[in-house]
C-alpha cells in the first residue's frame, strides 16, 4: 500500500490590520479601515509534510509581516484591492506556490457624532454587517487568473409586514399554522462572484459593494413575499440585472423566526403586536443565482464554506 499526500494549503489566519489614513495636510481627520486578514499559499509543498524539508515554505509567520506591511506600502483602498495585490505578492516571494488564496472581512466603523458632526478621530462600531471578500490568484505574469469573491456576513433585516407563508406541504406531523402575515427576519450572508479571471485593479470595488447591498436591501424591502425563497431570489436577480460583472451569487439565509405570543391567559388581545424571538432552531434557506451567459466559476470558490 501506498500513502500519497492530498490537497493541502497552509497560511496564517486571522491578522488583524487596522490602518488608519491621517490628513496629510494635518488637519487632523482620520479614516480607518479595519481589516481581519487570512492568506494562505497551496502548491509544491510535498516535502513539507513527508520529509519536514521547509526549504519551500514561506513561513506563515512571513505572510503575517507581509499582511501589514502591506496596508502601509500598497495601502488599503478597498479589502478587494488590497487582497489581489497580496495574493500577486506571495506568488512573487514564494516560486513553489502555484496559488494563493486571501480571505478578508472589513468591520465598519462611523464617526461619533459631536454637536451634530462626525468627529475627526472617532468611532464607534458599526453594528451592521461584516464585509467579505475571498481573492484567489492562480500563476503569475501574463498568465496570472484571479478570482475575486465578495460579499458580506451577518446583516440583520426584517420586515414587520409584507410576508405570508401559506399553502405549503403538510403530512401529520405539521403543526405550523398558515399565516397571511408574518414577521420576516434573517441574519443575511451574501456573497457574488465577479466575471472573469483579470480582475481590473481599477474598479471601483467600494463603490460597487454599496450599489449591491442598496439593491439588496431595497429588494428585501419592497417584494410581497410568500416566502424568504422568493425575496432571495428577487434580490439576486436585481443585482445581476444591474451588474453585468457579477456572474452570480450566493446567499445563506438562516431564518429568525417570530412567534406571536398568546396572551389570552392573561385576558390580553394580541393582534400582531407581541411576538417571542426564537434563535434556534431555525430554518437555513440558501440560494444561487447565475446569469446563463457567466464565465466558469474555475477556482473561485476554493475553501469559502457555507454556501451552496
Amino acid at each position: 500500500m501506498s500513502i500519497v499526500l492530498g490537497a493541502n494549503q497552509y497560511g496564517k489566519a486571522e491578522n488583524r490590520v487596522v490602518r488608519i489614513y491621517r490628513d496629510p495636510g494635518g488637519g487632523g481627520r482620520h479614516e480607518i479601515r479595519d481589516l481581519n486578514v487570512s492568506t494562505s499559499l497551496r502548491g509544491d509543498f510535498e516535502d513539507a509534510h513527508i520529509t519536514g524539508d521547509q526549504i519551500k515554505v514561506l513561513p506563515t509567520d512571513t505572510q503575517k509581516n507581509t499582511s501589514f506591511a502591506y496596508a502601509k506600502e500598497h495601502g488599503v483602498t478597498s479589502p478587494e484591492d488590497y487582497a489581489i495585490a497580496l495574493g500577486t505578492h506571495f506568488l512573487e516571494a514564494a516560486p513553489p506556490a502555484s496559488g494563493a488564496r486571501i480571505g478578508v472581512e472589513e468591520y465598519a466603523w462611523d464617526r461619533i457624532a459631536v454637536d451634530g458632526a462626525g468627529h475627526d478621530h472617532a468611532f464607534v462600531r458599526r453594528g451592521t454587517e461584516t464585509r467579505t471578500c475571498v481573492v484567489t490568484v492562480e500563476g503569475r505574469g501574463e498568465g496570472q487568473q484571479v478570482w475575486v469573491v465578495s460579499g458580506f456576513s451577518d446583516l440583520v433585516v426584517l420586515k414587520s409586514t409584507g410576508s405570508e407563508f401559506k399553502g405549503f406541504l403538510k403530512d401529520k406531523y405539521t403543526t405550523l399554522q398558515e399565516t397571511d402575515d408574518r414577521i420576516m427576519a434573517t441574519s443575511l450572508s451574501a456573497r457574488w462572484r465577479y466575471e472573469g479571471t483579470s480582475a481590473s485593479r481599477d474598479a471601483d470595488w467600494d463603490a460597487t459593494y454599496e450599489d449591491i447591498k442598496k439593491i439588496m436591501m431595497a429588494a428585501f424591502a419592497t417584494t410581497y413575499s410568500r416566502a424568504l425563497q422568493e425575496t432571495l431570489y428577487v434580490m439576486g436577480r436585481d443585482v445581476l440585472q444591474a451588474h453585468p460583472e457579477v456572474a452570480e451569487v450566493k446567499f445563506s439565509a438562516p431564518n429568525k423566526h417570530h412567534f406571536l405570543v398568546d396572551l389570552s391567559p392573561f385576558d390580553l388581545e394580541n393582534n400582531g403586536e407581541v411576538f417571542i424571538a426564537a434563535d434556534r432552531p431555525y430554518g437555513l434557506i440558501e440560494a444561487a443565482l447565475t446569469r446563463d451567459d457567466a464565465s466558469e466559476p474555475g477556482l473561485a470558490w476554493l475553501s469559502v464554506p457555507g454556501f451552496v
